[in-house]
């Protein structure tokens, strides 16, 4: 695939999809050709909004139509594994929301669908696709504030939802940490790698699904990171990465930073801002447009997002539930 328009179709009607779809178009070669929902009202809707040509009731007419290069699933991540891999096993490319699905063994049945069919998948981890953050670990790979020690990340907001809402329903994955916590887990897995130890405590509802959480992750070379997330709470979702020679802070909304801050013994802190061309600092289109990039090259994977560090985060997640006491149901005891 090289030099002519991408063709996506959009697997999910909800906010997500809206979000995602309203910066695609915005993309001159990209080009939106099909949606789908579970019936064909809201699919409907959502075509007459954007302009898209065909609207499905059905996943199944979204995966099998051979007009679609890559596939974007928005479901909520309950239906992620699901809803991924129809549209693998019909041979379209995926890029899937984040968290990339419930738990690690469904990431692990994606991957290796993925890569048995020669299909490109990748995580919508915009954060790692997001130009300021790909600044930032360029600066840290490069030696700017030495050995990573620790980093703090958190993400916290005050849903104030009721239990009939998909934040507090185990069966749609509900909790804080897979919908907010995901976050400051990649960010540190992104520098340190997967964690050697993990303890964790959390607030749970009635529903046992975690309210809030935090987590103490360590690794064999001495680094440490707390990582914090809440949905009962406003915090300041910030970040910090501390190196033995120096500290980057990185203030508020730190996934998608319109600047940072560098700061090294002897020398006066150095602020680094974000390149207007760059757009908006919450724009999805970076990762549409690494995915499209990916696809043009011939790569199934994405080296910004690799696949083998999505499902180190997911093994993290995992035992961050475990730690907490947090299964959705049909998972395993």
């Amino acid at each position: 695939m090289t030099g002519q328009n991408v063709r996506w179709g959009i697997l999910a009607t909800g906010g997500m999809a809206a979000t995602f779809t309203a910066d695609l178009v915005d993309l001159v070669d990209a080009e939106v050709v099909a949606v789908a929902s579970r019936s064909p009202e809201p699919a409907k809707a959502f075509a007459e909004r954007f302009g898209i040509p065909r609207a499905y009731g059905d996943w199944e007419s979204l995966a099998r139509d051979e007009e679609i290069d890559i596939v974007y699933v928005a479901t909520p991540h309950s239906a992620h594994r699901a809803a991924a891999g129809l549209c693998l096993e019909a041979g379209r490319n995926v890029l899937c929301e984040k968290p990339f699905t419930l738990n690690a063994r469904e990431a692990t049945e994606l991957t290796g669908l993925a890569r048995d069919r020669g299909r490109f998948l990748m995580e919508a981890m915009w954060m790692y696709c997001h130009p300021m953050v790909r600044r930032l670990k360029a600066l840290i790979d490069d030696g700017a504030i030495g050995e990573v020690r620790t980093v703090q990340a958190d993400f916290g907001l005050a849903a104030n939802v009721p239990a009939s809402h998909r934040l507090r329903d185990p069966a749609l994955g509900g909790g804080a940490l897979l919908d907010l916590g995901v976050y400051p887990v990649s960010f540190t897995q992104l520098l340190l790698g997967e964690p050697s130890d993990v303890v964790a405590k959390a607030t749970l509802s009635e529903e046992r699904v975690d309210l809030q959480t935090g987590a103490l992750l360590s690794w064999e070379n001495g680094a440490v990171a707390s990582v914090h997330c809440s949905i009962v709470g406003g915090t300041a979702t910030s970040a910090s990465v501390t190196g033995s020679e120096g500290r980057i802070d990185i203030p508020y909304g730190f996934f998608f930073p319109d600047r940072f801050v560098l700061h090294r013994e002897g020398r006066d802190a150095e602020e680094f801002t974000a390149d207007p061309a760059d757009g908006a600092r919450n724009t999805l289109k970076h990762e549409a447009a690494e995915a499209m990039r990916a696809l043009r090259a011939g790569e199934t994977e994405s080296p910004l997002v690799p696949l083998d560090g999505t499902l180190a985060v997911m093994r993290t997640l995992d035992v961050i539930r475990a730690r907490i006491g947090v299964r959705y149901p049909g998972e395993a005891d």
